[in-house]
């Protein structure tokens, strides 16, 4: 792995290493930063679309793509060892955890401050979600108006988004299915 403590080199040299484009380098480095150098959940082309990764799980868009699986997993290893031995960007900080990467609050960060970096974000349409399980948080922004949620003792693992004209979204817990209108509305603005 070459440490250079520069994301431009890194993107370029495992954008070579992975056969993949400079772009998903990026998008993936991105989205590892968002989940503290332990998870990724992004979209990319080169990847089939969505996407997902974390240390023993990796989902592509051609979910029966191996090779396309194994590219992730190769590159998202990388970068997590990239992201644990980089000085962290102007601005960012590291924590002391084992990869432990924290990003500080960018301008793209739509939900309420003091909740951190969600272990997962997506959006479709109009709407996008942030999942905080440290401080039992989902915020949910439909259309403009975010809301914050209380999720109890769910530990949030999935979700789905029903294409109807309402978006409905619901969330796979270990406790199963979770509706987002039975949670407690905390904050909503």
């Amino acid at each position: 792995m070459v440490k250079t403590g520069n994301d431009a080199n890194i993107v370029s040299t495992l954008s070579d290493r992975h056969g993949v484009s400079e772009d998903a380098v990026r998008t993936v480095l991105n989205a590892l930063r968002s989940g503290g150098g332990r998870m990724a959940q992004f979209s990319h082309p080169d990847f089939g679309g969505m996407a997902q990764w974390s240390s023993g799980m990796t989902m592509v868009g051609d979910m029966f793509n191996d090779r396309m699986k194994a590219t992730l997993n190769a590159l998202a290893s990388d970068l997590v060892d990239y992201l644990r031995d980089a000085p962290a960007p102007e601005g960012a900080s590291k924590g002391n955890d084992d990869v432990s990467y924290r990003s500080s609050r960018s301008p793209s960060d739509w939900w309420p401050d003091g909740l951190g970096s969600p272990a997962s974000s997506g959006s479709q349409n109009h709407m996008r979600y942030a999942i905080f399980p440290n401080s039992s948080r989902l915020v949910i922004d439909d259309g403009g108006r975010v809301t914050v949620y209380d999720t109890g003792d769910h530990r949030i693992s999935g979700i789905s988004q029903a294409q109807s004209t309402d978006s409905r979204l619901t969330f796979t817990s270990q406790n199963g299915l979770v509706k987002v209108s039975e949670l407690e509305i905390v904050e909503r603005s």
